[in-house]
């Protein structure tokens, strides 16, 4: 298993990560095995977005023993109201839900306190205003939390979010066809068939933005809907009409700005050791660049999908990187200080570049890369 830094909270978590969507399988049996998979393959990090006590119970069961080798991501305002799942923006039923959770999971503190479910800005306001945030920020404070993050599928709410400096951790759907999509406040937009009934052509510019944004402010994005809930696995119900495999969706969404560990939902234990098998795929298995650019309807003509088709540069040039570090730079129209120190450590730069195009003829999505190269030696000044 190989870990990344989730953004500047220190946590070195684990690229695969356990989604809930399956914990409640046979009664919830099947929610141990899950953690004891994982625990054997070096999974380290889980999501719990559910509110469902018994759910809770079960997870905090089997944690038992062995709390300290798991990263807990669980949520905020997910509360259990009238025997059924419900999105509060209550602060008192906010409060309770936070003190059950806690007990169930039979924990002192939670590592990423997840603020539920936010996809509207009027919602935003609302976890603002109502008290949620700041009760989010003294519950951090208190050490009963470590770190604060939000859930969203909105770009535009997400942004608005993380600008306040207190969003730690971003929970965000990342997959080859939402990318395409501009913000919307309903997650269902994202997956309707009307969406997809005219040409799209690269990644939204907001989303691009985002991802940037969350690099260059340390913030780590934990990724949900990786596999568009089973659809972008079946050529039949997929909106881009291709089927991707998982190795390809893991590896889609490992491959954006910021991303850290992508939130795999399983049903099975089958499901879930398919997803942990992408950490001993070959670089062919994991390639989504030849699929993505197969897809009808939908183009990333000159954008760089940061898949290494390009390689290999006879210089040796990390092509993907320096065009990463040349996004990050651009997004914000000046050269911010870690971006130059990362572009810095680079063994080969820019500027070593021969322009022999080779690169070019090898990519998938046309990218002028002899021009990234030199906009690159403009930017960073070699």
């Amino acid at each position: 298993m190989k870990y990344r830094l989730l953004g500047n909270t220190g946590l070195r978590v684990s690229e695969i990560g356990l989604g809930c969507e399956g914990f409640q399988e046979e009664n919830y049996e099947m929610l141990k095995k899950m953690f004891d998979v994982a625990e054997e393959n070096g999974i380290n990090y889980f999501d719990l977005y559910a509110s469902d006590p018994k759910m809770r119970k079960a997870v905090g069961d089997a944690l038992q023993g062995r709390r300290e080798k798991f990263y807990i991501q669980s949520h905020i305002c997910s509360v259990w109201k009238d025997d059924q799942y419900l999105r509060s923006r209550d602060l008192e039923e906010v409060k309770e839900g936070f003190e059950e959770m806690i007990k169930l999971l039979q924990t002192d503190y939670i590592d990423v306190g997840m603020i539920h479910y936010c996809d509207a800005l009027n919602d935003w306001e609302k976890i603002v205003n109502n008290g949620i945030l700041d009760f989010a920020i003294s519950l951090k404070e208190q050490g009963r939390i470590h770190h604060i993050g939000l859930s969203s599928h909105n770009p535009e709410v997400a942004l608005k979010a993380i600008s306040t400096g207190k969003i730690e951790v971003l929970m965000f759907s990342v997959n080859p066809c939402y990318d395409l999509q501009p913000a919307s406040e309903d997650v269902e937009d994202l997956w309707s068939d009307a969406a997809y009934e005219k040409p799209l052509t690269n990644m939204d510019p907001q989303r691009k933005e985002l991802y940037e944004t969350c690099q260059r402010m340390g913030i780590g994005i934990t990724v949900m809907k990786a596999f568009g809930g089973g659809d972008l696995l079946n050529a039949e119900v997929s909106p881009a009409k291709v089927a991707l495999t998982p190795a390809q969706c893991i590896h889609y969404a490992l491959s954006q700005p910021a991303v850290t560990s992508v939130m795999s939902g399983a049903h099975t234990i089958e499901q879930l050791k398919t997803s942990i098998a992408y950490e001993d795929a070959s670089d062919e298995e994991k390639d989504y660049a030849l699929a993505l650019s197969s897809f009808p309807m939908i183009s990333w003509e000159g954008h760089c999908m940061y898949c290494n088709h390009c390689l290999p540069c006879p210089m040796h040039i990390d092509i993907a990187s320096v065009n990463k570090f040349l996004n990050l730079a651009k997004v914000q129209n000046e050269l911010p200080e870690t971006v130059r120190e990362h572009y810095k450590v680079l063994e080969v730069h820019a500027s070593d570049c021969m322009q022999c195009g080779a690169c070019e003829k090898r990519c998938p999505f046309g990218v002028s890369i002899r021009n990234n190269m030199n906009e690159a030696i403009d930017v960073f000044g070699y």
